[in-house]
Parts: structure tokens; C-alpha cells; sequence
């Protein structure tokens, strides 16, 4: 959730060193995620284009079987632009863009992987006799092969993708640390949901130590990047594939302990709650520490980001959208890298105008709506019949 860490404004968990990170490069105060849940998310940054443009809208079920359901393997992802100029590669944790092999991360870019290839994991435990379902109980992945993991999932995910810092230290490398908390199930080692007894509701109490587990693997992969001097030199982005889930009269369960404040809506939705997440980049040779910046980005562009600085090609049949972020926060470049941000989820629609205009529907047989969201973060006053004629162009920005 957007106001789950400490540099977002949370008071109740504890993230020592997103906050270090965040203190050291930008904050995007106005960063969002390509969709309002996981896999499309996913699949917009690791190509570096709106997932739309290859039929990535929704989540891909577990099966190893099926060979189309999975991101379209003529659509090249960023690691493998990458690698065609010299880095090594890697993945650690959560894939969730098709489990058959066309779509195994070794096929697609990286040149290791290590994590599960579904949607999700059972923090504590592996269990081959029980339904294979979604997976949640299946053998990790270590490429090729089935792998176990020791203690709790989150901190082994961290100690891997430290290690793989420690093997490639004398190479230039990209490292995915993608992790499923605070995903469900809601788990968490017992002494860290101890820490967290003040927090009276339960839901959120485990959450928290969930976030606080993995704020501090987070801190150990980069005392891994610290320890080898390669700190000033390595550009590091954080970022949620979505807003935190909350309870709505459908679904009274739903919600997870997350806060998406002040933002109305949660995962699923295109209310900011959705889509607006918490979102950082540090790289301490070439963004100022202490760096906010207003205008809206996009998970697309970290992948365009990473090709620029790497010196990798972003073009092809499948060229890339997003922007060259360093450029932006240096001040070497004045303006905004966006005219318009875009989302589609379903017959869900928005458009969000570099001003904070924000043009959206949330559902079939509801009216479209507008909202100026630099006067109405909460988006609860809707400005569609004061303002039909910039509605109509946002609406045709979208369209084309």
C-alpha cells in the first residue's frame, strides 16, 4: 500500500532502509504501476511496453502445460537487451508471466533464476502432496531444476539475490528482486508479528512484520552491493506492482492489513489506490540525494531507464515506451516525460494528463468521470459536467 513505508508516511511499520533509499535518490511522488494487479504490471516492465500492445491484461493461471498462456515470446524483455551488451542477468523471486517453457525466465533474458513461477508461495513450506492449485505449495525454481528454501521465504529470496551480488561483483549485472510480500498468505515469523503488538487489528499486525521482514532483506542486498564498493555506481529502483487490496461490499475479506492513503480504492481498482504506489530510484553518482520529483511516471519506465544507462538498444519491432528517467531528475531535461499515462483493466479505462487531470470509467454501466488530482488526491469530486470538453480530449488521447 502507498502509505505502508516510513518515506510515504507510515507511522506504525518500520522500513529503515527504504526509507536510507529513498533519502539517498528521488522520491516520484506521482509514480504508478502499468496495472491495478500483478502479472500485467509485470509484464508492461519487463518489456518496457504498455502490456496491451501483446494481450497481457490479465493474471496467467499456473500450468506448466499450456504454452500460450504466457507473455508472447516474440516480445523482447529488457534483460535480454541487456545481455546483447554485456551484463549478466538474474531473477530472484515471483514471475508470474507464464509457467510453460516458452516463458521460463532462462528462455526470456536471464541468466539465472531462482523463486516460483506462479502467482504466489506459502511463506514456510513446501508440500508435493497436496493439490498443485496455484501452485502456492510446489517446489521453488532455481533454473532448471526444483529447489527448496530454509526458515521463511522472504529472507531466503534476500540472502539469494545477495549472493548473486557477491558472484557477479566483477561484472556489470541486473538483478529482478522480486518479492511476493506482502502478497497473500498473510505469514510472517512469529518474533517479527511480536514486535508489532501494538498494532491492535490482526490482519494488519502480520502484514506489518511482513513489510518489515522485507524491508530488511531489502537492506541486506544492498549492504551485499555496499561491501563490494559498488554502491555510487548501481542504480537501484523500488516499487509495488500495485496498490494494497481493501474490503468492498462484494468482497468484505479482501483487504490485507495494507493502507493505500490518501487514496480512494485499492488493487483492481483505477482510483489512485490502484495504480499509485510507492515508487524510488537512487543511484548515488547521478541523482542528488534528497531528490523529489512531481510529474507522473510509469513502471515502463525503469526498464527504459536501464537500457539508456546500459547503453542497449530500445528499439526493434517491439520498441520500448517509457521514458529515460535520469535525464528528468538531474535537471538535465526541463519539462515532464509524459503527456498522458494509460491504463486498461477489463472495460475499466483511464487516462491521467501530466497536469493531474485524470479521465477514467470504472466499471461497464458506470458514467465516466473527471478529477483534478492536484486539488482532490482522494478523487471524491467529480468535475465531468463542469468540464465536458476536456474529458472528450483526454477520451480521444486514449483512444488513439
Amino acid at each position: 500500500g502507498y502509505a505502508d513505508a516510513g518515506f510515504t508516511g507510515s507511522q506504525d511499520i518500520l522500513t529503515p532502509n527504504l526509507d536510507k533509499l529513498a533519502a539517498s535518490g528521488v522520491v516520484f511522488r506521482q509514480g504508478y504501476a502499468n496495472h491495478p494487479f500483478c502479472g500485467p504490471t509485470r509484464a508492461a516492465l519487463l518489456s518496457g511496453i504498455y502490456q496491451h500492445r501483446f494481450g497481457f491484461e490479465t493474471n496467467p493461471a499456473y500450468d506448466p502445460a499450456n504454452p500460450i498462456m504466457g507473455i508472447d515470446p516474440d516480445v523482447p524483455l529488457f534483460p535480454k537487451r541487456l545481455q546483447e551488451v554485456g551484463y549478466v542477468t538474474g531473477c530472484v523471486g515471483k514471475w508470474h508471466l507464464g509457467a510453460a517453457e516458452p516463458f521460463h525466465p532462462n528462455n526470456r533474458g536471464l541468466d539465472y533464476f531462482y523463486g516460483f513461477l506462479g502467482g504466489g508461495h506459502d511463506y514456510f513450506r513446501i508440500d508435493l502432496t497436496e493439490p498443485v492449485k496455484e501452485a502456492y505449495l510446489q517446489a521453488l525454481t532455481r533454473n532448471d531444476k526444483p529447489a527448496t528454501f530454509d526458515g521463511y521465504l522472504t529472507t531466503a529470496l534476500s540472502r539469494d539475490a545477495a549472493s548473486f551480488v557477491e558472484k557477479n561483483r566483477d561484472k556489470p549485472f541486473f538483478l529482478y528482486v522480486a518479492y511476493n510480500a506482502p502478497h497473500a498468505p498473510l505469514q510472517a515469523p512469529a518474533e517479527d508479528i511480536e514486535r508489532y503488538k501494538h498494532i491492535s487489528d490482526t490482519k494488519r499486525r502480520v502484514y506489518a512484520a511482513m513489510v518489515d521482514v522485507m524491508d530488511r532483506g531489502i537492506g541486506e542486498v544492498i549492504s551485499a552491493v555496499d561491501r563490494n564498493g559498488l554502491r555510487d555506481n548501481t542504480l537501484i529502483f523500488f516499487l509495488s506492482d500495485n496498490g494494497g487490496p481493501q474490503a468492498s461490499k462484494q468482497k468484505p475479506g479482501k483487504w490485507n492489513g495494507s493502507s493505500n492513503e490518501p487514496f480512494r480504492g485499492g488493487k483492481g481498482d483505477l482510483y489512485d489506490g490502484g495504480v499509485h504506489v510507492p515508487f524510488i530510484a537512487s543511484w548515488p553518482a547521478r541523482i542528488p540525494a534528497g531528490t523529489t520529483f512531481e510529474a507522473p511516471v510509469i513502471s515502463i519506465d525503469i526498464s527504459r531507464t536501464a537500457v539508456a544507462v546500459a547503453g542497449a538498444s530500445p528499439g526493434g519491432k517491439h520498441a520500448m515506451e517509457g521514458v529515460n528517467l535520469i535525464p528528468f531528475v538531474t535537471g538535465e531535461k526541463s519539462g515532464v516525460p509524459h503527456e498522458a499515462l494509460y491504463w486498461r483493466s477489463g472495460s475499466k479505462w483511464s487516462v491521467l494528463a501530466a497536469d493531474g487531470t485524470k479521465h477514467f470509467r470504472e466499471a461497464d454501466g458506470k458514467s465516466p468521470q473527471l478529477f483534478f488530482l492536484p486539488d482532490d488526491v482522494a478523487e471524491a469530486n467529480d468535475l465531468m459536467a463542469l468540464q465536458t470538453e476536456r474529458a472528450s480530449e483526454l477520451r480521444d488521447q486514449w483512444e488513439s
